[in-house]
Formats: C-alpha cells, sequence, structure tokens
C-alpha cells in the first residue's frame, strides 16, 4: 500500500495575536463585523438560525488554496439546507506590493466562490479569533456555538463531517 506524505505548510501569520486564546469548542463564536470584497458588511449574529463554516485564509497559503474548491462545492451541496460559508482574509497579510484587496478578489474570481469573502483589514476577527495557523476552519451551529475548529488544512471528510455536526443541530 502506498502512504501518501501529509506536509502541513504552517502558514503563520505576523501574529499580534501572540496572547491570544483560541476560540474553544463549545463557546459561543466572538461576534465578525466586516466589510466584504462585494462591498456589503457581514454579521456573524445576522446569521444567527444557519449553521456556518468559518475559515480564515491568505491568497499566498497553498492549502487555502487547495482547499476553496471543497469550500465552494459545500456552499453549493449544503446551501440549500441554511448552511453559510464565510471566508475571512486580511488583506493587509497579502502580497508586499500594491493592494492586498486586489489580490484578494483575483483569488474569489478565480475560484467563482459562491459565498461572502469578509475582509479583516486590521486584523482584530483574526486576533479574537486566535488565528496563528492558516488555514483554520470553525463549525458553528445555528446558536453561535463553536461547534469544531480544524488548524490546518481540511480535506473533503473532515469538511463534510464538521459540516454533518452542525446542520444536525438545532
Amino acid at each position: 500500500m502506498r502512504q501518501r506524505a501529509v506536509v502541513v505548510i504552517a502558514c503563520a501569520l505576523a501574529a499580534s495575536a501572540a496572547g491570544a486564546q483560541s476560540v474553544k469548542v463549545g463557546a459561543r463564536a466572538p461576534e465578525i463585523d466586516l466589510p466584504t470584497l462585494s462591498g456589503g458588511r457581514i454579521k456573524l449574529s445576522a446569521l444567527r438560525g444557519h449553521p456556518v463554516v468559518v475559515t480564515f485564509w491568505q491568497t499566498w497559503c497553498p492549502s487555502c488554496r487547495t482547499e476553496f474548491p471543497e469550500l465552494a462545492a459545500a456552499q453549493t451541496a449544503h446551501g440549500p439546507s441554511g448552511l453559510y460559508v464565510l471566508a475571512v482574509n486580511d488583506p493587509t497579510q497579502e502580497h508586499s506590493t500594491g493592494d492586498g484587496e486586489i489580490h484578494v478578489r483575483r483569488f474569489a474570481d478565480e475560484f467563482a466562490v459562491p459565498f461572502q469573502v469578509a475582509l479583516d483589514k486590521r486584523g482584530r476577527t483574526r486576533d479574537r479569533y486566535g488565528i496563528l495557523t492558516l488555514p483554520t476552519t470553525l463549525f458553528i451551529d445555528s446558536a453561535g456555538v463553536v461547534q469544531g475548529v480544524n488548524q490546518g488544512p481540511t480535506d473533503r471528510e473532515q469538511l463534510e463531517r464538521g459540516i454533518a455536526t452542525i446542520l444536525s443541530r438545532p
């Protein structure tokens, strides 16, 4: 049997979250209130009543690039059941040349993302969640409680398991 080595590239952030605690399973998810790439705003509290998958990512993160098609497929498959996928990006952590938001927009266009991309322009949401590794994916139930956290790449099976958990909760 051929074994496949999984290499996790520790896509670390220039983190001011050094003292921040990670969000724990069973805790209420901190509020997210951010502008979106499409020009609106998104608030996590406005999604109460719906299960939500939140992923923290950057365009330069290879694992994030691999994960996006899976997240898009999950949104398409489970959106009719009320699932929301929200991708949170800090454009100030993007490429050093030019406007980071341009890179985020190109990435979103390339993957034709069917979900909201929120712009955490000051990294405050990332800090509040204690995100130090990318990607980090959270599974939040319809009551706003974190039911799962995956730090590092999330494959299709892990994504579907996490989604099943939050879809099955009231």
